[in-house]
């Protein structure tokens, strides 16, 4: 088992910067793929980006490819999101995710564990 609990959102205008980080515990995240999801008001949790159990190849939605940057820490146990030249469209609740599968899996069902999220909103 682990527990992930998302940290970093918040209010920042449109062109702005956020970093969110995903702490985990109870288990190493070094055996798990690691994604960060999003979901607006009214709409279904979508795909953002994941990262390999070795912090090297990664993966994103079409949507943040070139804006946004997934990394993680292994020693430290953490996950970041690197969000760049922010829309409001990116205005969501952010979830950090753990998955046994491959690192390009985006559907929701490949994801064992999930943290609680961080709300992003992105001014116009």
């Amino acid at each position: 088992q682990v527990q992930l609990s998302e940290s970093g959102g918040g209010l920042v205008q449109a062109g702005g910067s956020l970093r969110l980080s995903c702490a985990a515990s109870g288990r190493t995240i070094s055996v798990y793929n690691m994604a960060w999801f999003r979901q607006a008001p009214g709409k279904e949790r979508d795909f953002v980006a994941g990262i390999s159990r070795s912090g090297g190849p990664s993966y994103y939605a079409d949507s943040v490819k070139g804006r946004f940057t997934i990394s993680r820490d292994n020693a430290k146990n953490t996950v970041y999101l690197q969000m760049n030249s922010l829309k409001p469209e990116d205005t969501a609740v952010y979830y950090c995710a753990a998955g046994s599968g491959v690192y390009t899996d985006s559907l929701r069902a490949r994801f064992d564990y999930w943290g609680q999220g961080t709300q992003v909103t992105v001014s116009s």
